[in-house]
C-alpha cells in the first residue's frame, strides 16, 4: 500500500522552503510519496527549481484522508494552520520547529533526516490534545461558531478604552471588571497567550479550562483553572459602549459589540500530534524556556534500594536507688521541734 505524507511549510521563509525541499527528497528515498499543496510547491520550485522526485498535489492527486501524516515545517503558527487543514479528518501532525520556541513541534531543524527515518519506520506515537468549542451570541442570535487549540482571546478593540467584562462559570456570574481582555485557554494554550498574561502552566495530559484576565483593574482577577465539563462565558458589558474583538488561535477573529456573549466548552474533536520520543513535559519546559536547573541532585533512591543494618534497641536504664545519709552520733537539737521551744 502506498504511503503518503503531506509536507506543509511556511513558504514565506527561505529556511522553511529549503527544509521542505530536503524533506520531499528524503521521503521519496524512504519509499514514501511526498504530498504538497499546489501553491507551496510552486513557491518552492520558483526558488530552487523543478524537483527531480515526483510530488503529488493535495486535492488534485490525493485527498486528505489518504494521507498518513502531516509533516509541518515551521513554528507553532504553521502547526496551528495545519490543525485547521486537518480539522475534519483523522490525520496526525508532526512538527519540525523552524521558529523560536516551538512548543507544539516534536523535533528541531537539525533532526530533519532523523525525523524522516522515524516516519519511515512508523516509529512514532500519537497523542490527543484537547480543543475548545467557541460560540458568539449577539441579542440572542448565534453569529459565529468556531474552535481553538490554544485559546479564545477576547481583547479590547480600541486602545484608548478599557473593556468592561463579566465572567461566568456554569451559568453563574463570577466577577466583572475593566480590563484589556480575557484569555480562555486549553492546557496546550497555557504556554502561549495565557502564559504571557500571567496564567499557570498546565501539563498537556491535564484536562482543564483556563480563565486568564489581561491587565484587569480589579482586586479579584486571578487566573482560574476549572473543570473541562464546565461552560465558560464572557459578556461584553454595555455601560461604557466599548467594543471588543475575539481571536481564536490568533488566526480567526470576529468583532464583539457591547452586549456580545462568548461561550466556551470542551470540543469533542481533539487535535492529534505525532510524537517520536516520549519526552517529559518538564524536560520540554526546561529546554524551550532555557530554565536554570543547576544544583539539581535528582530524586531520592527508592526505599527498596537502600541497604541498612538492624535497628538498634535503646533500653531505658533502671532508676537509681535513693541516696542513704548516715545518722550522726550527736544530732543537734531540732529548733523546729515544739519540745525544744523556749
Amino acid at each position: 500500500m502506498t504511503r503518503r505524507v503531506l509536507v506543509l511549510a511556511h513558504t514565506g521563509r527561505e529556511e522553511s522552503l529549503k527544509a521542505a525541499w530536503e524533506a520531499c527528497a528524503q521521503l521519496h528515498d524512504s519509499g514514501i510519496v511526498p504530498v504538497m499543496q499546489e501553491s507551496e510547491l510552486a513557491d518552492m520550485e520558483r526558488f530552487f527549481g523543478h524537483l527531480t522526485q515526483p510530488v503529488e498535489i493535495l486535492h488534485d492527486h490525493v485527498m486528505l484522508p489518504d494521507v498518513e501524516l502531516v509533516m509541518v515545517l515551521g513554528g507553532d503558527g504553521t502547526i496551528l494552520r495545519a490543525a485547521e487543514l486537518v480539522r475534519d479528518v483523522d490525520v496526525p501532525l508532526l512538527g519540525v520547529n523552524l521558529g523560536h520556541v516551538g512548543f507544539l513541534a516534536e523535533s528541531e531543524r537539525a533532526d530533519l533526516a532523523q525525523t524522516v527515518e522515524w516516519i519511515a519506520r512508523r516509529d512514532y506515537t500519537v497523542e490527543e490534545r484537547m480543543t475548545i468549542d467557541v460560540q458568539v451570541w449577539v441579542r440572542g442570535q448565534k453569529i459565529w461558531h468556531t474552535w481553538a487549540l490554544n485559546e479564545a482571546a477576547i481583547e479590547k478593540a480600541n486602545r484608548e478604552r478599557m473593556l468592561e467584562l463579566v465572567t461566568e462559570v456554569d451559568e453563574r456570574p463570577l466577577s466583572s471588571f475593566g480590563c484589556d481582555g480575557v484569555v480562555l485557554a486549553t492546557p496546550t494554550g497555557s504556554t502561549a497567550y495565557a502564559f504571557s498574561a500571567g496564567g499557570p502552566v498546565v501539563w498537556p495530559e491535564v484536562e482543564a479550562l483556563l480563565i486568564v484576565p489581561i491587565s484587569a483593574h480589579a482586586l479579584f482577577a486571578k487566573p482560574l483553572v476549572v473543570s473541562p465539563r464546565s461552560r465558560l462565558a464572557v459578556e461584553v458589558l454595555t455601560r461604557t459602549g466599548a467594543e471588543g474583538v475575539l481571536w481564536c488561535d490568533g488566526r480567526r477573529s470576529v468583532d464583539l459589540p457591547p452586549g456580545a456573549r462568548v461561550e466556551v466548552t470542551k470540543s469533542p474533536t481533539p487535535v492529534r500530534l505525532a510524537r517520536t520520543h516520549q519526552t517529559p513535559f518538564s524536560a520540554r519546559l526546561v529546554r524551550k524556556f532555557e530554565l536554570p536547573i543547576h544544583g539539581w541532585r535528582g530524586p531520592v533512591p527508592q526505599s527498596g534500594a537502600i541497604h541498612t543494618g538492624p535497628i538498634p534497641v535503646v533500653r531505658t536504664p533502671a532508676p537509681m536507688p535513693p541516696l542513704q545519709v548516715p545518722a550522726k552520733d550527736h544530732p543537734e537539737e531540732d529548733e523546729t521541734d515544739p519540745a525544744n521551744a523556749k
